[in-house]
Parts: C-alpha cells; structure tokens; sequence
C-alpha cells in the first residue's frame, strides 16, 4: 500500500549514499540535495562520515528513526538492512534502486521474497526493487535524469521501465510538457502500476490532483484492479494515456476455434483500455503528443478549424483529420466574409483559413477571435506557425499565448520551427504552453483522442437468462467440446436465438427429418471440430435422394459419429464469440461470419460484462458496418438484435465461467432476425 512516508517524507536516509556521484548512491542524493528536500536527510556508508556535506552513518543501527529509505546497495545485503530500518527506525517506505532480484535469478526472487514479507508485517510501502526511483515536487528521489519541471498541473506518470520513464521525460521536456510525480516501479515487487493509480483515486481531489495520467506498462497483472481505478479516474474527470509493451506473441499458438485465433493478451489489453477509457499508445512520441493535447481544453465536438501561414502543413493536418473522423468544416457567411476583408488580399477563409506567408500577429489575433467567438460550426483551433527566419516572430506567440488565456475553445499550437525560432519558442514554452513540432503528429494524437469511448458505465444491466438451466447443463458436461444438444440447451437458456436442428445417426433418420424440416436443407458432420475444412457442410439438398447420399458422404468422414440437419436459411453472415484470457477473464468477439473471419479478420472485441451500448459500438466499429446496414439494395441486419445476442452470450460466459471458448458461426442476419446456424462450446472445469 502506498503510505504518507513515501509521498511526502519527513526525513529521507540514502543506504549506500556516495560521494561519486556517477554511481546511483550518489546521484540520487545530489538530486534530492539539488531538488531542496525540506526535511532531514541521512546518508549510511560503510567507509565515510560525511558524504556530499550530510552526516553519514556507517551503521544502520546508529540512524534516528526516518521516514524513507532510498536504497543502493548489493542485493544481498538489503534484507537485513530492511530488516533493521523496518523493525528499528519505523521505517515505512522503502525505494530499492538495487537491480540483482527477481529479473536475474530464482537467488534474487528469494531475496526480493523476504524484502516484501519485512515491510509487509509494518504496514510498509516499496517501490521497486531494479527502478530509478521516484520524483515529486516534495523529493527529486531518482538516481537518473532529466529532472523536469514538476507542478500540480502536469502529468502524473507510472512507468514500468525506468529507462523508458527517463526517455518519455525527455521527449516530452523540450515541447513543454510538464510533470507533477514520477513513479518507477520497476520489478513491482509489491506494487505495480495498478496499486499506485489505485492510491491516486483513492486520494483524487478534484482542486489539487494532477488531471493527466500516463502509464507506461510492460505487464498487467490485475488487469481488474487497473479497470476499476483508471475508469474511475476518468469519470472525476482525469485524462489516461498509455503505452502496454510487449504486443507480439513470439510464435503461432494452435487454436481449435475462430475466437482462439483471433483473440490473444494484446486484444484483452485493447478491450480493457477500450472499457476503461484508456488512450492507447504504442511508442514514447505518440503519448507525448497524446499528453500534449490532454494539457488543453476538452475538445467539445469534432470540427476543427485550420488556422496557417503555410498551405502544406494544413493540407497534411486535414487529411489526417479526415481520415481519423474529424471535420474541416467550410466556413462562409457574414462573419467570414467580414474576416476576410481584415486579411490581405490572396488569404482564404474557407477552412484552412490560410492567411499567407505574409501575414502578420495582429492579423492571427483577429483570425483567432472570429474562430473563437464568431464561428459556431467550430469546436477546436489549430494554429501553425513557423518562420524561414527572415525576422524574429516574438510578438506573434505573445498573441498566441494571449488568446491561448481568453478563448473558450481549445487551442492548439503548432509551431514546427524548433530550430529557426529557437528562441521564440523557447520564450512560448516558458509561460506554460506545450507546442506541437509536428503537424501530422499532432493530428494523429487528437483523432485517436476523440475517438476513445468514455469509460463503462460502473453498473451493467444484464439481459434475462436461465441460470439456473445453464448450470444444469455444465454440471452434466464433461471437459472439451460440448455435444450439441448441450450447446442448443446453453444457447436456448439464455435467449440466443438459433435456427431449428436435429441430430441424427441413421440413414433412415436423416431422410425423414429433413422431410420435416422441409427441403432444402444443410447437412453438417458431428465430431470433426472444423466441419469445413474436412468437406463436412453441404448446402442446398433439395430432395431424399440428396439426403440419403450426403449422409453416406458425411458419415465416412474421420471422426464423424453423427449429422446435423437444418433448413436452408440465407443472409448475411455473422459471428460472435468468447474466449477465457487468464486475469482478464473473457473476451466477447464479434464480426462477420463464415468465410470472411478467416480472410478479413474483421472483428472487435470487448471485456464481460457487456453493455448493450458497448455491444453497440463494437458493431458501429466493425469496418464492414456499411454490409449490416444494408448496401445496393440488399437488405441489411437488426443491429439491435446483434447487440442482444453479444449481450447475451456475455451473459451466458459470466453464468458459466467454465466455457473457455465459444464459437457462434456463423449466425445468419436478414432483415429483423439473427439465427445461430452453428456453434461449438469448448469448457474446461478445473
């Protein structure tokens, strides 16, 4: 748990404190000497009394009682001094510089083992161990730089990696970005990421608390933990970006179902920061940029007006705009013909609202109190203005800092000339604004900013199923694939429409069922997992004669100990499905079904439990949306019924965690209805 002696320590002893300040005991206390830590500061050194001017105790045993220890020691003699500092001196917060623990050998995981079982009987929080360390406005506690300017509008930021922490640091410096604390968690020995977001929407106060979260993550170990807390961060009103490492899976994982082949860890983790609210980011420039835009105003709606004195930037931002679902809309009228009369003679005020290589601050001041107060159909302004350095444009970042304080619209600068107007720049960063170098860059940060949901909502109403029957049929069920009257019987209990079927084992059997069930008919092998790719479906039997040599046919197949037989029934194709993700629990998938999951893969996936409008907007997200709304005439498919079912079939995985994968393909969609043609149901009980 995170405690008050590590935020905002009384008194701050460095185990291993140096004199050489290129070793880490010696830069982490010249940083907390050079950051003004306020409180009392001990050194312990074995050979030294007196380390950069503080007294040093060459004895742990000798400290008065203090508050936190930040240690860089050997591995091996950090227990004891834990032991002592803990017991002691009630020391309640522990930063572990020291690498040599669980990362290198099953040695260090012992060591790591007993440093947390110590500090854990007193209540205590660590930090670490194999981090930098952390870095507040109370205590620059890091061994590493840069130290950036810290305040309590600037970003908090969690990182996994310390060095990944020091490099983000640095790209985000130089545009302006600021922070307010940095925690480096390093082996999370104790706590991890999640633990620390936890405590910050514990302890969140809407007047004081930093707005803007940044996670740089390398592995989610409770991924539950990390959805509660970021979506409620993001609901008080906080902006989260993040950055999970480790997306590729080394190799090709054998799958007995669509679901399993399309769903994987990193699909979780894009379902769960989908689910929280989280911006995800995938490389250091990317959640700076992200960061950037989350320092400024909330951008309202989604059309933006282009503000510039150079045709290519704007062309280039428009079209990354445009792509990602922004609007550049045309601005006309009263108003723009009156701005245009202010402007020199060649500008344009359609959107871009161009204003020439020319033009001059005053006349960017008046662009910007038109878009600001007088052009309604614009809910965010970009402003790009750079220099080929033919003179110094001081007083045009003045007016843009000035409008920057008075506009209610967000706006956003874009002043790509970091070398030509270093110094302007420079000055503009100085009075507390992030620059965007890079148009593109920027653009690319805002259309995926805009097009992150707002979080789940925290209760989900479920739809009615028979738990009581889902149950029933789990408890009858052996491990693996479920037989199909156990998966009619799991789709029938929880309301998930399917097209009628009979199971038969003889040729007589097969002949009069499918007189039955009225020509044509489909006839599908039972055993084989996948029916296709063994010749085990066959459409369109029109008569007995057909019945009776298909059932011949399919029952030759390997494995074959039976055939479905079900109406023809066309529409569009569909699939749902669920897959168990250890941690996260399941994964809800949806998309086109039959053939095209294979060839396009176009599916989206969310975490259970759904709601109907998360359900929705994983349908809305599916690129062939257009094909379900219905196309040249063709009739397209009820996506209200299609949210239901994947609602449902969330419902039903939550009922039975048992099922570690299910396949509904495909479901025929024409019109009002959606039928389950076919679907196979894989649980394990252990």
């Amino acid at each position: 748990m995170v405690t008050e002696q590590l935020i905002n320590p009384k008194s701050i002893v460095v185990v291993g404190g140096s004199n050489d300040i290129h070793k880490p005991g010696g830069k982490v206390l010249k940083n907390l000497i050079d950051g003004g830590f306020k409180g009392e500061l001990y050194v312990t050194n074995l050979k030294e009394d007196l380390v950069q001017g503080i007294k040093s105790f060459r004895n742990p045993e000798d400290l008065p009682e203090v508050d936190l220890a930040i240690i860089a020691i050997a591995a091996k003699y950090i227990p004891p001094t834990v032991d002592i500092l803990a017991h002691q001196k009630s020391t309640r917060a522990f930063i572990i510089l020291s690498a040599g623990f669980s990362e290198e050998s099953e040695e260090g995981k012992h060591l790591e083992e007993q440093v947390v079982q110590i500090i854990d009987e007193v209540d205590g929080a660590l930090i670490g161990p194999n981090c930098i360390g952390v870095l507040t406005p109370e205590y620059h506690g890091v061994f590493t730089m840069p130290i950036p300017k810290l305040t309590l509008g600037g970003c908090d930021f969690i990182s996994g990696s310390g060095a990944t922490a020091s490099f983000i640091m640095e790209a985000g410096i130089p545009k302006g970005l600021s922070f307010s604390r940095v925690f480096s968690v390093g082996n999370s020995a104790q706590m991890g990421v999640e633990e620390i977001l936890q405590y910050m929407d514990e302890t969140f106060d809407p007047e004081r608390s930093p707005k803007v979260k940044l996670l740089y993550i390398e592995n989610i170990d409770k991924p539950e933990l990390l959805l509660k807390h970021a979506s409620s961060l993001i609901r008080k009103g906080c902006r989260i970006a993040a950055i999970k490492a480790g997306t590729s899976e080394a190799g090709s994982r054998a799958a007995s179902s669509h679901t399993g082949a399309l769903a994987s860890s990193d699909v979780a983790v894009d379902a769960l920061f989908k689910k929280a609210g989280i911006v995800r980011c995938y490389g250091r420039e990317e959640l700076v940029a992200v960061a950037s835009v989350f320092m400024y105003k909330t951008l309202p709606g989604k059309n933006i007006a282009i503000i510039t004195h150079a045709g290519g930037p704007a062309v280039m931002l428009t079209d990354v705009l445009s792509e990602g679902g922004l609007n550049i809309p045309e601005i006309k009228g009263p108003h723009a013909d009156a701005l245009l009369e202010e402007l020199f003679p060649g500008s344009s005020v359609s959107n871009p609202i161009d204003f020439l290589a020319t033009g001059t601050g005053e006349q960017l001041g008046t662009i910007l109190d038109y878009a600001d107060q007088k052009f309604e159909e614009v809910d965010g302004i970009a402003v790009i203005f750079g220099t080929p350095g033919l003179s110094d444009i001081f007083d045009v970042y003045e007016i843009l800092s000035d409008r920057l304080k008075k506009s209610k619209k967000p706006i956003y600068p874009i002043l790509p000339s970091t070398h030509t107007a270093a110094e302007e720049v420079r000055a503009f960063i100085e009075k507390g604004w992030v620059i965007f170098p890079d148009e593109v860059q920027f653009g690319s940060a805002l259309m995926k900013i805009a097009n992150t949901q707002a979080p789940a909502p925290e209760s989900i109403k479920t739809p009615d199923v028979d738990k009581q029957k889902i149950r029933k049929v789990i408890g009858l069920a052996d491990d693996g694939y479920l037989s199909p009257d156990h998966v009619q019987s799991l789709l029938d209990a929880s309301g998930i429409p399917r097209i009628q079927e009979e199971v038969v084992q003889m040729e007589d059997e097969a002949v009069k069922t499918a007189q039955k069930l009225g020509f044509p008919v489909v006839m599908k092998v039972v055993g084989p997992v996948h029916k296709t790719d063994v010749g085990g479906v066959v459409l369109d039997i029109n008569n007995t004669e057909e019945a009776k040599t298909t059932f011949q046919k399919l029952m030759m197949i390997p494995d074959a100990e039976a055939v479905l037989i079900q109406p023809m029934y066309s529409g569009i194709e569909l699939f749902a499905g669920a897959k168990y993700e250890d941690k996260f629990g399941h994964l809800i998938l949806c998309g086109l079904g039959g053939i095209y999951i294979e060839v396009l893969k176009d599916v989206q996936a969310g975490l259970a439990p759904l709601s109907h409008d998360e359900a929705k907007k994983m349908i809305k997200n599916l690129k062939a949306i257009k094909l379900l709304e219905g196309v040249r005439g063709q009739q397209g498919v009820n996506q209200e019924l299609f949210a239901d079912i994947i609602c449902r079939l969330s419902t039903l995985v939550q009922a039975a965690p048992e099922i570690i994968e299910l396949d509904i393909n495909p479901m025929i969609g024409k019109g009002a209805q959606i039928l389950a043609v076919d679907a196979r149901i894989n649980i394990q009980k252990s």
